[in-house]
């Protein structure tokens, strides 16, 4: 089921509260996300935040018969291209080590978390184009494609930057159904225009009463991941068979990560079983989208 008959579909820590933000939520122990996986018939995960896998992730996943996808790193690229590189050559050993494929690059403002963000200015836009192509040079050297990832709350969050990153840079994207929606970018639009510059997809549904919310600055990230930004895949306002049938369309044949931003309150154990349960609602989704995607 981890390809759902034509996709190769793999699963994400975030999905089951794990998030590198300090305060976002109670963190489940990794033998408890990688068994939900395995049992849900998935066969390939990211990595998560750092320092929630060990360094040389292979065993472990192997013990529950998964490979490893990639692995998502948010650094500030706008004030150092020295740093950034430093910082994403120990992702890159990481992942490298566990047999991933691509290294999943986001803009961070320096600040903990994704709910305020500093004003950029030019000089520091173009340090941050440098970093990110720097970067991606670097994690070649370990066998790793670089996308760059639109996220709520860095420094590529909105469609004009989105746009001017595509203009700047030769990385290919990640395209997050959900960060970019809220962001402002139609993800089914994005396909069309930069077909050729979608390297990996990372699956998400949005209720966009929320997302609407977040943009007008009247509640924050945190908090409307909280109240449920974040649907299963079919239950949220993202056109996701059209974008499925879209990318099918373009010829991508990378991978589809399910990756529903999820934060599990930190002294309440009575939903610790709704990220296997959202996780597999989104899989039936698909598998009853997918073969119209396919023809």
């Amino acid at each position: 089921m981890s390809r759902t008959n034509s996709i190769r579909l793999a699963a994400a820590p975030i999905s089951w509260g794990v998030c590198e933000v300090p305060g976002w939520g109670r963190v489940l122990d990794p033998q408890t996300v990688l068994g939900e996986m395995a049992e849900l018939g998935l066969t390939a995960t990211e990595l998560g935040p750092p320092g929630y896998l060990p360094d040389d992730p292979a065993p472990l996943l192997n013990e529950f018969g998964l490979s490893l996808v990639g692995g998502f790193l948010a650094t500030p690229l706008h004030t150092s291209v020295d740093d950034a590189v430093a910082v994403a050559t120990r992702s890159a050993r990481q992942l490298s080590a566990g047999g991933a494929e691509v290294l999943v690059l986001a803009a961070a403002t320096g600040l903990t978390g994704y709910d305020e963000r500093p004003e950029l200015d030019d000089k520091q836009w173009k340090t941050l184009v440098q970093a990110a192509e720097a970067v991606a040079r670097t994690a070649s050297e370990y066998g790793l494609r670089t996308v760059l990832h639109p996220h709520v709350g860095t420094y590529v969050e909105s469609e004009a930057e989105v746009e001017r990153f595509v203009d700047d840079s030769t990385l290919p994207l990640c395209l997050d159904s959900g960060h970019l929606l809220v962001g402002g970018t139609d993800p089914v639009q994005l396909v069309q225009r930069h077909a050729d510059r979608i390297g990996h997809v990372h699956l998400k549904d949005v209720r966009a009463a929320l997302a609407e919310q977040v943009r007008r600055g009247e509640i924050t990230y945190t908090a409307a991941v909280s109240e449920g930004l974040y649907a299963p895949l079919g239950d949220g306002d993202v056109d996701v068979a059209e974008m499925l049938q879209v990318l099918h369309s373009t010829n991508y044949r990378g991978w589809y990560v399910l990756e529903q931003d999820t934060a599990l309150p930190e002294h309440d154990t009575a939903s610790d079983d709704r990220p296997k349960v959202d996780t597999e609602r989104s899989m039936r989704y698909l598998k009853s989208i997918i073969g119209a995607t396919s023809r």
